[in-house]
């Protein structure tokens, strides 16, 4: 009894004493911590990303200001998340900091609306009050105590730049030599590498392409639905997919991993590049300035509808890009749309982990490749503007580009994670470098793109894409999943014509996009509960074609 009462009373005291214990005499971490600069920035970028990319920026940090300095990372989900975040953030900032001047007029909607609209002020219709409210929050420091935005796509960060959210990171001024032709471009393959004004910069160019799992092909056989009569191909009971178009066969029926384009800005992106190459393939010829309408619409409803019938093979949907070359390296899916650098990632660590076999493999789709930057900008007031300035002098000057792509433990490359980006930065992939770089037969500025990118046949619809496959397939997925598996049961799309014919509809034609997004807009015109009922309007006319599919598909018609 005595002795348990003994060791009742030690066994707390070990645990209360250990830290004072273990505690390092030297107190480095916490003299580091207290005598460390600050710097804030908005990322969904991946954990092994963030720990390269702030390792290396403590040594460059240190040895150029003699500074100790931490990244504090924020990350309130995707993509999408980041971007509604930092336009609530900014709102609500510029209502405190137009509140806090008695001078101004009460805060209304006119004013909400009205100071991070980038038309406000060359627009006739609007009033003294909405440009006197654009005016004033282009002339002030408002910030929201971030101080960078990394990643998330041109788009969402073009976007930051028009309404004022993101400033000028003053590498122009600052670094010259960077923007030369023969380092890094303005624009590639049709995509903007940087902002003419400073008001983002490209750190990698990204590509989109297909991952899928060996064994799970193998396996497909098994699940095959009535009706699907899969080609054997090699060892496998499916072929792996070449194409974007693969993925929206019967054959996948249940096997796809796809991330949601609301939650995932890089997602929207692979879907608009989707579109994008069925545009191009309806263009005849191909590179004409000025296409037939019909053709464009004729390319608009076939890439939509590839779109569909991916999202109809979906086993999963996930939240971000990232999770679906895991899984799918796990099995879960037998084939996902990936970025090129989670794919071969993926690709190289389940390689390590299986002794050099990887299940997983990444191809680019052929016909449908293209190359956009993945960048980084300043926010308007940012609280720590000279932390921010280093940071962007190192992520685009060659220590932080060799990061992107050099192989754990070259000089300059990464010390724990292989990140497989391809940097910008032209220079990097000169003869000298080809040894240290983790893909060094891959140069992105001469691989010769399929198509491209025409940002006027669909750039100005971005958001209107994501709206648009919420509302036709991702709100309504059970009912097109049970259309589609229908059509399948019944012999495919050629056995049931008129049940496919229905089940093709869409909301709008491609010329009728620009009053589509109109509709999407919420304006002095135009509010809130309109623009819902008119997505619910779609949503419904969705369900009600595929339920009619999936019974004249029953009805063999």
């Amino acid at each position: 009894m005595k002795g348990r009462f003994i060791a009742a009373f030690l066994l707390p005291a070990v645990v209360l004493t250990l830290p004072f214990l273990l505690r390092r005499t030297d107190n480095a971490l916490s003299d580091y911590l207290e005598d460390a600069d600050t710097l804030v920035i908005i990322s969904a970028h991946s954990e092994p990303m963030k720990f390269e990319w702030e390792h290396k920026f403590r040594k460059y940090y240190k040895e150029k200001y003699n500074r100790n300095i931490i990244i504090d990372w924020r990350a309130p989900g995707g993509t999408s998340d980041i971007v509604r975040y930092i336009a609530d953030r900014y709102e609500a900032e510029f209502r405190h900091f137009w509140e806090s001047d008695p001078s101004n007029p009460p805060w209304n909607a006119n004013i909400a609306s009205a100071f991070a609209n980038p038309n406000v002020l060359r627009d006739p219709k609007a009033d003294e009050e909405a440009k006197n409210a654009r005016k004033k929050f282009l002339n002030s420091n408002v910030g929201i105590g971030i101080d960078l935005f990394a990643g998330g796509g041109t788009y969402d960060q073009s976007r930051h730049a028009r309404n004022g959210f993101a400033v000028d990171g003053g590498l122009h001024q600052r670094h010259p030599e960077y923007f030369r032709d023969d380092v890094i471009p303005r624009e590639f393959g049709g995509d903007q590498i940087y902002e003419k004004n400073g008001k983002y910069y490209g750190v990698c160019l990204s590509s989109f392409g297909i991952c899928y799992n060996e064994d799970r092909l193998k396996d497909l056989r098994k699940y095959s639905l009535p009706g699907v009569s899969p080609s054997p191909t090699g060892d496998y009971a499916v072929a792996p997919p070449k194409r974007w178009r693969d993925l929206g066969k019967a054959e996948y029926f249940n096997a796809v991993i796809a991330a949601d384009p609301t939650k995932s800005g890089s997602a929207n992106k692979c879907f608009e590049i989707i579109l994008q190459q069925a545009m191009h393939e309806a263009v005849t010829p191909r590179n004409a300035p000025k296409p037939d309408p019909a053709m464009l619409d004729n390319g608009w409803a076939d890439g939509m509808n590839l779109i569909k019938r991916i999202i109809a093979n979906t086993r999963t949907i996930t939240d971000s890009a990232g999770k679906v070359t895991r899984d799918v390296a796990a099995g879960s899916g037998a084939v996902g749309m990936a970025i090129d650098f989670y794919g071969l990632t993926e690709q190289e660590w389940n390689a390590f982990q299986t002794g050099g076999k990887p299940a997983i493999r990444y191809v680019a789709p052929e016909g449908g490749t293209s190359v956009s930057a993945d960048p980084i900008q300043l926010m308007r007031g940012a609280p720590n503007l000279k932390q921010a300035h280093a940071f962007l002098d190192f992520i685009i000057g060659q220590e932080g580009q060799k990061l992107q792509n050099f192989k754990v433990g070259t000089p300059g490359g990464t010390v724990k994670y292989a990140l497989r980006r391809s940097p910008v930065r032209k220079d990097l992939y000169a003869p000298e470098f080809k040894d240290f770089r983790a893909d060094p037969d891959y140069y992105p500025y001469e691989a010769g793109l399929s198509f491209i990118y025409r940002g006027d046949w669909t750039g100005r619809y971005f958001s209107m894409i994501r709206i648009l496959i919420r509302c036709v397939a991702l709100d309504v997925q059970d009912e097109l999943r049970t259309a589609w598996k229908a059509i399948i049961a019944a012999g495919g799309p050629d056995k049931v014509p008129e049940a496919y014919r229905v089940f093709c509809k869409l909301p709008f034609a491609y010329h009728d996009a620009p009053k589509a997004a109109a509709g999407l807009r919420i304006s002095r015109s135009r509010t809130a509960v309109e623009v819902a009922a008119m997505c619910r309007k779609w949503s419904q006319d969705a369900r009600d074609q595929y339920i009619k599919a999936a019974q004249l598909a029953a009805e063999g018609k």
